[in-house]
């Protein structure tokens, strides 16, 4: 069984914009503790072996809190660290061998970027979507093009699974985000490039209540 999971506050870990790996596992602590629920690692520039190692660190830096360790693109580290869950983008692998790999019993996260891809999400083998991008974002200089926050609803309605906005956000956002239907906020330069991550991330958890409160009184 897989495990239950909050895509509220949801932090990619860049390691070059933390400044490190010993870096990243502080940011890490620090913004769980300012109330991040989830944590990808995402290091396309590593090797197999450094992701594992960087994994295996934050996952028992991480142990005692709720917030869970997702592993981008990378299915041999998420394996060997034994992480919640895999993230994959639409030219990772197919979702169909993702699964397989990684059995049933982690998390699988795919990207999706139009209205096409997000419709046709597998429910059974997805667990969730990562919308995006939603603004323009120097962490993936080659994403497609912004989608908007119009465009953030459209793909959110069409998703079978829940799904968390990725590309361009801060706290500013957060009440957009959940008025859009999204169930969480992804974030990267927001926490990884902040001098106090753990400040910036109870400014995030605050936005995101509010974002949660105003989206149940319209609903």
């Amino acid at each position: 069984m897989r495990p239950s999971f909050d895509l509220s506050f949801y932090l990619v870990l860049d390691p070059a914009l933390c400044g490190g790996y010993e870096a990243t596992v502080r940011t890490a602590l620090a913004a769980v503790a300012g109330g991040a629920t989830m944590v990808q690692l995402r290091d396309k520039e590593a090797s197999t072996s450094r992701m594992v190692e960087t994994a295996q660190r934050l996952k028992a830096a991480l142990a005692g809190s709720a917030a869970l360790l997702i592993i981008n693109d990378d299915v041999e580290a998420a394996i060997a660290a034994k992480a919640d869950g895999l993230h994959i983008g639409q030219q990772d692998m197919p979702v169909a061998e993702a699964r397989r790999r990684i059995g049933e019993r982690m998390i699988l996260g795919l990207s999706v970027e139009t209205a096409e891809r997000a419709a046709a999400i597998d429910p059974v083998r997805v667990d969730y979507a990562g919308i995006g991008p939603v603004f323009a974002t120097p962490t993936k200089p080659d994403h497609q093009p912004p989608l908007g926050l119009d465009g953030l609803a459209r793909l959110a309605a069409l998703s079978p699974v829940p799904s968390v906005a990725i590309g361009g956000l801060k706290a500013i956002h957060a009440p957009a985000v959940f008025a859009a239907g999204a169930q969480g906020i992804a974030v990267v330069s927001a926490i990884c490039s902040t001098p106090d991550p753990g400040a910036a991330a109870e400014i995030i958890t605050q936005a995101i209540q509010r974002g949660k409160n105003l989206a149940s009184q319209r609903s």
